[in-house]
């Protein structure tokens, strides 16, 4: 018999070190609530300190009160002397307005416009001029021109209770200008006396109207004031709606506005 071969030993595997084991986040999820219980006690805390802030204020102020009006039962006088300065106030205060009332109003009555000045102006100047001259005349007037002023640049109310709803245009060449077309008169026919509750509708230019504009304006009662009519109010004394014709009636007794 032949011999055996010889057995091979068995290979022994490398020795690779032994893994440390993985951290689990079980720490650090339990460290998470700790810090939170701490934020949650600093917010706790400055509440409580406003809190007490709030309440101390609230404390000084009552004792404050209590102490001024205590002072003040002790020397009542003080309060005798404080109502006089106050009166004495206020009557100084309502002369002085009715002293600027005054100036306002001798201001506004001399009030006078050329037509060369007014041909000068910005659009926006004349649109505050004639809100000045609606004044001049005892009318409460404000100018509103602008985006969105629905075709009506100065509403005005006259001694007589009528309101006045006027879309101004200006030209800078006067009557040489472009002329106002049947365009504008319906914009401001559609928005006078339906958006502004006007009783007198008016266009006004320091220029002229298209032939077609002045019929259709009386059709619709709408009035215009051209540059003739336009000079004859600025440089005189007359109100508008002595200058012009077919003016609704008073709503009221004229007198101060």
């Amino acid at each position: 018999m032949s011999p055996r071969p010889a057995r091979r030993p068995a290979r022994r595997p490398p020795h690779r070190p032994a893994r440390r084991p993985a951290r689990r986040p079980a720490r650090r999820l339990a460290r998470r609530p700790a810090r939170r219980g701490a934020a949650r006690g600093r917010r706790q805390s400055r509440s409580s300190e406003r809190r007490n802030q709030r309440l101390l204020g609230a404390v000084v102020a009552i004792v404050v009160v209590v102490g001024l009006v205590q002072w003040l039962v002790a020397h009542w006088w003080v309060l005798i002397v404080l109502v006089v300065l106050a009166a004495v106030a206020g009557v100084a205060w309502q002369q002085r307005s009715q002293q600027r009332a005054q100036w306002e109003q001798a201001r506004a009555g001399a009030l006078r416009w050329g037509l060369a000045e007014i041909d000068a102006l910005h659009h926006s100047e004349f649109e505050f001029a004639v809100r000045d001259l609606m004044r001049r005349d005892g009318c409460r007037a404000e100018r509103i021109g602008g985006a969105g002023d629905d075709a009506c640049d100065v509403k005005a109310v006259d001694p007589a209770g009528r309101v006045w709803a006027i879309q101004c245009k200006h030209r800078r060449d006067g009557d040489r200008g472009s002329s106002v077309g049947v365009g504008v008169l319906q914009q401001v026919n559609g928005t006078a006396r339906q958006v502004h509750g006007a009783d007198v509708a008016v266009v006004l230019t320091n220029g002229r109207f298209s032939a077609p504009a002045v019929p259709w304006g009386k059709t619709h009662r709408i009035h215009l004031i051209d540059r003739r009519l336009l000079g004859t109010w600025a440089a005189g004394s007359r109100p508008l709606w002595e200058l012009i014709d077919n003016v609704p009636p008073p709503r009221r007794p004229a007198g101060p506005p």
